[in-house]
Parts: C-alpha cells; sequence; structure tokens
C-alpha cells in the first residue's frame, strides 16, 4: 500500500474503535513508537509491545464520551493527523486529551509513530 492508503485506512480502523486490529494490519514487525520525553514507555520497539501499550491504554479507560480523529494529512511516506478524546479513566477519572500523531510508512507499512501532546 502507498502512505495515502495506509493513513486511510490507519483513520477508518480508529475511528471504528478497532486500534488494536489496527496495528495487527498497518504496522512493521520493528516499528518505533515513541511518547512525549519522559513520559513512561518513552520509545518502545517491535508490534508487539506497541501491542500490548495500546491495548494497556485501552484497558486503562472506563469510558469514552467522545472521540475524534482528523482526516489524515500525507507528504511522502508521512502521515499525520489530530486525535481528540474525551474519556473516564479508571483510576485518574474524566479527561480530554488532544494530541498529534506522526506516522512514518516504509514498505507499505507504519514503521514509526509519534505523539505530541501538552504535558499540563
Amino acid at each position: 500500500m502507498k502512505t495515502k492508503e495506509v493513513a486511510q485506512k490507519w483513520v477508518e480502523l480508529c475511528r471504528e474503535g478497532k486500534n488494536l486490529e489496527c496495528i495487527n494490519q498497518l504496522y512493521h514487525d520493528d516499528v518505533v513508537s515513541k511518547e512525549m520525553p519522559g513520559m513512561p514507555d518513552e520509545v518502545i520497539t517491535g508490534k508487539q509491545n506497541v501491542w500490548n501499550k495500546s491495548k494497556e491504554w485501552l484497558d486503562s479507560v472506563e469510558g469514552f464520551h467522545s472521540s475524534e480523529i482528523s482526516d489524515p494529512v500525507v507528504a511522502g511516506n508521512f502521515f499525520s493527523a489530530k486525535m481528540a478524546f474525551d474519556c473516564t479513566f479508571k483510576e485518574h477519572g474524566r479527561q480530554k486529551m488532544e494530541e498529534v500523531c506522526v506516522y512514518e510508512v516504509k514498505d507499505g507499512k507504519i514503521a514509526s509513530e509519534q505523539y505530541f501532546y501538552s504535558m499540563d
């Protein structure tokens, strides 16, 4: 798949709440995932580890009140999107979050992901 096709499929799956299926289908085995500096699991590698991180995050959510995923912006072998969530966490209560996500596609698979968000 070309970058635009990967980006469109990523948006489709994420909007449907199929985040773990998205990783299974679209991520490279050696994917690198980066969070903001100083966050737990700041850098992890490997599709299974990224899947585990996502599963852990999803399991920490008690309920989603709303979620929004923008259409992707594609440039070369990169795409980005904005994600916004209003959710209640089991241990931290209700929070609103928004972030910009940047993905790199190589050989038709997501090879890296990086998340940018406010730390306040």
